[in-house]
């Protein structure tokens, strides 16, 4: 069996799929369906059981035994990276964290994780070294935080553990995040209402448009997680980004040229940059993926050209 937290999410749901395309559906999802919106999401995949995040933790504190697990992808969290009720955060992301990893290390059970590469704040060096690490906002430091506790544990723990610091994810499965989707989804949405992009000016001196992100594809994130899956002798804090910082810009005309191969029109508007962002915005970010590659993967990631268009299609197919 595997085990998916976070499972009817964003992440862990194409996670779920990606096991569904090897033909494996002995899947416990694990998620908090207040929203439940998020089962949409799991609408077409195959899994075996679904359990309450809070179910599952007491089970998990209470020491119970699954029967045979091969494998947890931990992808549950209080994502929003606004939220500032720390002692929440904490709990939520730090300490279920915690709980599972020892869950699973007693017991041998690779462990994959998502990290984030917020952890590293405005940069400018987004390497995978304690030096570079400066989180602004709770979910950073919670995310950050059990980086730091796994590096003290690793060398003595002989069972796969990996956590993944995710960059800038798009693509299929996001809807349900609202505000918090990635720039991709809101173009789609955009382009839907007027055909117009809005874009932010000019910020840290970068021209309009113009602030450069790692921006990824989810399905290169599963793929990621499938190969580690794969390779259970890989441990260790990865980036997972393209290597390659790509603008706002670029993504808009990616979204419009699939837009206006469709028969459509429209452009871009820059509006103003937000005074409550100054100071706190990622106006830059470009994953160094040395660490992975050493590691022995030699994956392809697609670039915002490959992989917006890609995800236009999908949501044009399944939400219109």
């Amino acid at each position: 069996m595997y085990i998916v937290t976070g499972g009817a999410g964003f992440i862990g749901s194409n996670i779920v799929h990606g096991l569904n395309a090897r033909g494996i559906t002995d899947i416990l999802v694990v998620d908090d369906l207040t929203d439940g919106r998020k089962c949409l999401n799991l609408a077409d995949a195959n899994i075996r059981d679904y359990s309450d995040k809070d179910d599952f933790l007491r089970r998990v504190q209470a020491g119970e035994d699954f029967g045979r697990v091969d494998a947890v992808f931990h992808e549950g969290a209080c994502s929003s990276t606004t939220e500032w009720d720390g002692r929440f955060v904490m709990a939520v992301n730090y300490e279920y964290t915690k709980a599972l990893f020892g869950w699973c290390v007693e017991r041998g059970i690779p462990f994959l994780y998502a990290s984030s590469a917020s952890v590293y704040g405005m940069g400018p060096t987004f390497r995978e070294a304690r030096e570079f690490e400066r989180p602004l906002n709770m979910y950073a430091y919670s995310k950050f935080l059990f980086d730091c506790h796994l590096r003290t544990l690793l060398p003595n723990i002989r069972s796969q553990v990996a956590g993944l610091r995710y960059f800038n994810v798009y693509g299929p499965r996001e809807q349900h995040k609202g505000s918090m989707a990635s720039v991709a989804y809101h173009f789609k949405n955009q382009l839907d209402e007027s055909g117009r992009l809005r874009l932010f000016e000019g910020s840290d001196g970068y021209s309009p448009g113009e602030q450069r992100r790692d921006f990824i594809h989810v399905d290169d994130i599963v793929a990621v997680n499938l190969w580690l899956l794969d390779n259970p002798q890989v441990s260790g804090i990865f980036n997972v980004g393209t290597g390659k910082a790509q603008s706002f810009n670029e993504v808009a005309h990616a979204a419009l040229k699939w837009h206006k191969a469709g028969g459509g029109g429209g452009g871009i508007d820059y509006v103003a940059f937000p005074e409550h962002l100054k100071g706190r915005y990622q106006s830059y970010t470009q994953a160094d993926m040395d660490a992975l590659r050493a590691a022995g993967y030699a994956g392809e990631f697609m670039p915002v050209e490959v992989g917006v268009p890609k995800y236009m299609d999908w949501l044009a197919h399944n939400l219109g």
